[in-house]
């Protein structure tokens, strides 16, 4: 799909953005669960404490207010917590302070920095850690990721009467193929992943195309969809947490809330405290 944000053209009154991981795909679980809190585990050695660790893990990244945060920032709150309650960690402070003052937080940022600090040992672990979870992530057969039910039933509605907007901030060729695996890509008019921008930035973006504020709805499953739909002023619908299959069945009264102009208020409300009751 070449469409980009430069490209891109307003067809219809209403604009639905649509999170991948997490949201659409049924991706977040697996990655985390056999990618992320394992790496850590081996490259810090933290097999004696792999169970509680795991599983605190999975509560930072998965099932609290803190979905979705920056790799590198769950792993600066995940070690920060085994420093004080299993074993040190060797030059945390490097790691901690990097994540706190660096503008981007990423494999690219993080290299400049081990160039710039040489001496900080917990920087080139963080970065293995990183590449670690990258080449795992690479090795989960693509049956594997798949979108939860009802997604695709969802996303043809919302074609009907709208634009449609991929808004995620996983890696665009892991988005194309897995949505197009699974003929999703039908219902989609953009793609705006990793290399587009932030969430925010995207829906803004998009915003421009002329949609009315009140013709936008963003969907997604963690604090920072959210976050993103409130800073533009936006409608978000959440995909709740261990309650995706039920949350997508409920799209359709979501659309037709929008369409009619009832969306805000109340229901907006209803939504909002469901997602916060979920992840507390």
């Amino acid at each position: 799909m070449a469409v980009t944000l430069d490209t891109f053209k307003k067809e219809k009154d209403y604009l639905v953005c649509v999170d991948s991981d997490g949201c659409a795909m049924d991706t977040m679980d697996i990655k985390h669960f056999n990618c992320f809190g394992p790496c850590m585990v081996a490259e810090w050695g933290l097999e004696q404490w792999e169970k509680p660790i795991l599983e605190r893990w999975n509560q930072i990244n998965l099932y609290t207010m803190t979905r979705g945060v920056n790799r590198y920032k769950g792993l600066a709150m995940a070690l920060t917590e085994i420093s004080e309650q299993y074993r040190p960690i060797e030059d945390l402070d490097a790691l901690v302070h990097w994540v706190e003052t660096s503008r981007e937080l990423s494999n690219g940022a993080l290299e400049k920095a081990i160039a710039a600090n040489p001496a900080a040992v917990s920087l080139p672990k963080a970065l293995a850690w990183s590449k670690a979870v990258n080449a795992s992530i690479e090795q989960i057969p693509m049956s594997d990721k798949k979108p939860f039910a009802g997604v695709a039933e969802a996303l043809a509605l919302a074609h009907r009467t709208a634009d449609v907007a991929i808004v995620s901030s996983a890696n665009l060729g892991a988005v194309l193929d897995e949505w197009g695996l699974y003929g999703l890509l039908e219902h989609v008019d953009i793609v705006c992943a990793q290399d587009a921008g932030s969430k925010a930035h995207c829906i803004s973006e998009l915003a421009k195309k002329g949609y009315a504020p009140d013709h936008i709805l963003m969907c997604g499953d963690a604090p920072g969809d959210k976050a993103a739909a409130e800073k533009n002023g936006v409608f978000y619908y959440p995909i709740l947490v261990r309650h995706e299959t039920e949350s997508w069945a409920g799209f359709g009264q979501a659309l037709e809330k929008l369409e009619n102009g009832t969306y805000a208020g109340a229901y907006q409300a209803e939504r909002n405290q469901a997602f916060l009751d979920n992840l507390s």
